[in-house]
């Protein structure tokens, strides 16, 4: 007997349906290891926070090993890659609403794979603000 696959990508799949169907901005908190493709220059504590929104997120895929999508950073256009393993939380903008995961700790040897219109020396922080998240019943 095969071993089942993680319930994970189903329940990014339908919070990301959920926020969308209410008129919300999903976003997803994403622990950076050598298998995650970002622009550096956003990576904070070893984590960065994307809009996956429909308009923000162009040929988005979720599948049960990674998400996928073209994204702007400084009006340049890159290709996103993310384990669905790494990622940590996916919560609404608007109402902190969503679901957050247990994720294993990359190992210290892991490097950080990134897109490449990182300027070295040059590092930009996005604006600060953290994902809330609200118990929903």
């Amino acid at each position: 007997m095969t071993n089942p696959v993680s319930t994970k990508p189903y329940l990014l799949r339908a919070i990301h349906e959920w926020c969308t169907d209410q008129g919300y901005t999903p976003h997803i908190s994403v622990i950076v290891d050598a298998n995650t493709l970002v622009p550096r220059q956003f990576v904070v504590d070893g984590q960065i926070v994307l809009n996956i929104g429909g308009e923000a997120a162009p040929q988005l895929s979720m599948g049960n090993e990674f998400i996928t999508f073209m994204a702007r950073f400084s009006g340049v256009a890159q290709s996103i890659s993310i384990p669905v393993d790494n990622v940590v939380t996916i919560y609404a903008r608007e109402t902190g609403q969503g679901m957050a995961f247990e994720v294993a700790a990359a190992s210290e040897t892991d490097t950080p794979a990134f897109a490449e219109d990182a300027a070295p020396g040059e590092p930009k922080k996005p604006d600060g603000t953290r994902p809330h998240l609200t118990r929903v019943k």
